[in-house]
């Protein structure tokens, strides 16, 4: 995989997720996520919380300025926040939901901002539903198509439920992968996935929601 002598902050999520067909996985994200819930029943979006690998992390704030050394404020993050969420557009965010089995779609990111504690990046922000949807059975994936990215449940509160008190929420654990499974991700940097495949989503984080 060629690498890049420097990447300013600005450019450098933009170019890991351009590069994302070169290497499997490159990023590990532990997340927590919450579903959040209106008054009246309906799903209204979710809200995410990424806490990136200390590697990435380290890559990312090269080149921001920051007045106290090792530490980093929210408005000092704010251009690489940005950058983050305009790159993972593309991505649709790697959150897919559906209402009673049918597919929902989610409108730009909002409310986003990064914070840096204990080396490490963590991304907050929200995705709002384009129209809030009233269902019995809501489920959430959080994966990467490629693999390119590594997802995993935070194992401290990792799912959490806003606005729906009468509601169910589990979750589930992304499916381990099988011998003959193993060793078609150990082939991926060789072989990348198509741009079309779903291979990846047998490896989803999932989110349930029941309510009455």
């Amino acid at each position: 995989m060629m690498k890049p002598t420097y990447l300013s902050c600005a450019t450098l999520l933009l170019w890991l997720f351009m590069n994302r067909a070169e290497a499997h996985p490159h990023v590990w994200v532990t997340f927590h996520s919450e579903v959040l819930y209106a008054a009246d029943g309906t799903m209204r979006g979710v809200r995410h919380a990424w806490t990136f690998d200390d590697m990435f992390s380290a890559y990312a704030l090269q080149g921001i300025s920051h007045a106290k050394k090792g530490q980093y404020t929210r408005e000092e993050l704010a251009p690489l926040a940005q950058t983050n969420v305009e790159s993972l557009k593309e991505y649709d965010y790697f959150t897919y939901a559906r209402a009673d089995g049918k597919k929902l779609k989610f409108a730009d990111a909002v409310d986003y901002w990064l914070e840096y504690k204990n080396a490490a990046l963590t991304l907050h922000f929200t995705l709002p539903l384009k129209s809030a949807a009233a269902a019995k059975s809501m489920q959430i994936q959080i994966y990467d198509p490629s693999i390119f990215v590594d997802f995993e449940f935070a194992k401290d509160k990792p799912v959490s439920l806003s606005g729906a008190p009468q509601c169910l929420l589990t979750y589930d654990l992304p499916h381990q992968p099988t011998p003959a499974e193993q060793a078609r991700l150990s082939q991926l940097d060789a072989v990348p996935l198509d741009p079309s495949s779903t291979y990846g989503e047998i490896f989803a984080n999932k989110i349930l929601v029941k309510c009455p």
